[in-house]
């Protein structure tokens, strides 16, 4: 049997992280089947203590799918590492593996293009670990969902001019803008992780997420972790999505949070003065922003002053 013939032997592993998601809960489950059209498929659940009816939810409308409740908020990544034990758990091996918000809405057939993406050969040597769809905001706006690695002058780009306008120099922001990136298949350092599908091979080969991160970067450090390993992350301009958002724009916690764990794998990958110096452009930053009145930033300044330097 050929290697593309293997990884297309058994079902793919649809994986749901939950916290008190029993509002959005309803949505995603309506979506599924659609979403998942032409592939054979099972839910996991993995529910971070919801206190909520998250867990009723899921067993009174998806009674086949299998729930693992952790019994604690451990975190994003805790999240997806319980839900990968449990499909590893599977008599039948999972040829990739979906990982999903609760409050994304697949289009028909969505899914089946970003698992048939997967291994990919590309021009450089590295073959498609990760494939992403088209992302749109509930009132049909794009989400621009690609990103490039931070490095110091992206983060002062982005400083300097925001990152949306900064987004059309590849040298000056994460944040990737360009129309055209989004009208064809686009290989990205990392894309957001809203919506992805890994291959099994991906999956083996980068081991666990980092629980070190609760919420924000643990995308960020997979997909780099796969890129290291030949493995890239990949966009499917034909696969769309709905994400119902999130609230990282408008909660200080959340922001602060969002902006120290870029500093944190920032320095995962780089020395102490180029750290010093990216955690000093992130600051510019979330300065200029508070000076303005925003009170995230406010609390992101707070909270990138008091991190830890090392």
């Amino acid at each position: 049997m050929s290697p593309h013939a293997r990884a297309a032997a058994g079902p793919v592993a649809v994986l749901v992280v939950t916290w008190n998601s029993a509002a959005v809960l309803p949505g995603f489950l309506d979506s599924l089947a659609a979403g998942m059209k032409g592939l054979d498929w099972r839910l996991v659940v993995a529910d971070n203590a919801s206190s909520d009816d998250t867990v009723g939810v899921v067993r009174a409308l998806a009674p086949d799918a299998t729930v693992v409740e952790t019994g604690r908020n451990g975190g994003y990544a805790f999240g997806v590492n319980a839900a990968l034990r449990a499909a590893d758990g599977w008599e039948d091996r999972y040829r990739a593996v979906l990982i999903c918000n609760p409050d994304i809405r697949m289009a028909e057939g969505c899914a089946a293009i970003l698992v048939e993406a997967l291994g990919t050969p590309l021009p450089d040597g590295s073959r498609v670990g990760i494939s992403v769809p088209l992302l749109y905001e509930e009132d049909g706006a794009l989400i621009h969902s690609l990103r490039r690695e931070s490095s110091l002058s992206r983060a002062l780009g982005e400083a300097v001019l925001g990152n949306r306008r900064a987004g059309r120099f590849p040298r000056l922001s994460e944040l990737v803008t360009a129309p055209a990136a989004y009208r064809a298949r686009t290989t990205a350092d990392w894309a957001t992780g809203a919506l992805m599908a890994l291959s099994r091979e991906c999956v083996t080969a980068c081991g666990p997420w980092d629980e070190s991160f609760f919420l924000y970067s643990e995308e960020t450090e997979y997909c780099l972790r796969a890129r290291d390993r030949g493995l890239a992350t990949r966009l499917e301009p034909t696969a769309l999505a709905t994400h119902l958002g999130g609230d990282s724009r408008v909660s200080p916690r959340l922001w602060s949070l969002l902006c120290v764990n870029r500093v944190r794998l920032y320095r995962r990958r780089h020395g102490a003065a180029a750290t010093a110096a990216f955690r000093g452009a992130v600051l510019l930053r979330e300065l200029s922003r508070a000076a303005l009145g925003r009170a995230p930033a406010r609390a992101a300044v707070g909270a990138l002053l008091g991190a830890p330097r090392s």
